[in-house]
């Protein structure tokens, strides 16, 4: 298996394609704007349109303004008052279109910090449903996709991050992320290439 760069043998039933925060706040020209976003969308999509049915989509929500937001998110929400749900276009939220079609039979999970995994209820779902394998993709590489990976791994799942279809809007970071996966998570952290990826999911 050390040719498909998972040396942990192929992708089963068992695989979900958890899908970070490909929405429209991150690909447009807000001030989150992750200009790569663009690049790895392609990518992205030929992978949820490879399993929709073992996709999941999660989407980040803003506090509704910052008053509404608790602790060291307030001072956030007020530095970043534009992109509150009171001051952000409708439907700013909302999957980029290619991804946003493919729902259902894709899920969409919607969370408010950049884990998934905070209020336990994802993990709760993907259990009943068997789930013991992520196939990590989208944006953030080293804001929610890190917290995202992390949290999968102190939870036990088997973590894959296809290496074309994550995007960050800082190159420096996103290399190092990547270099923390391989050299300090090398066992629980596998990566590959998206297309390498789909040719070991069985």
């Amino acid at each position: 298996m050390a040719r498909s760069g998972l040396p942990h043998g192929p992708l089963t039933a068992s695989c979900l394609h958890l899908c970070v925060d490909m929405q429209r706040i991150f690909a447009e020209k807000t001030e989150w704007h992750t200009p790569w976003m663009e690049r790895v969308l392609p990518v992205v999509t030929r992978l949820a349109e490879a399993r929709p049915g073992q996709t999941l989509f999660t989407r980040f929500i803003p506090a509704l303004r910052p008053d509404q937001a608790e602790g060291a998110w307030r001072r956030y929400y007020e530095r970043w008052s534009s992109m509150t749900l009171e001051a952000l276009a409708p439907g700013m939220v909302d999957l980029v279109a290619p991804l946003a079609r493919l729902t259902p039979p894709a899920e969409v999970f919607d969370k408010g910090t950049y884990s998934a995994w905070q209020d336990g209820t994802l993990h709760s779902r993907l259990r009943a449903r068997g789930i013991d394998t992520l196939v990590v993709s989208g944006a953030e590489t080293d804001v929610c996709v890190l917290a995202t990976v992390l949290g999968a791994v102190d939870l036990g799942y088997r973590v894959v991050i296809p290496t074309d279809a994550i995007c960050s809007s800082s190159d420096r970071t996103h290399d190092a992320l990547m270099t923390l996966y391989s050299e300090r998570f090398g066992q629980q952290v596998e990566t590959a290439k998206a297309e390498d990826i789909l040719g070991v999911w069985r």
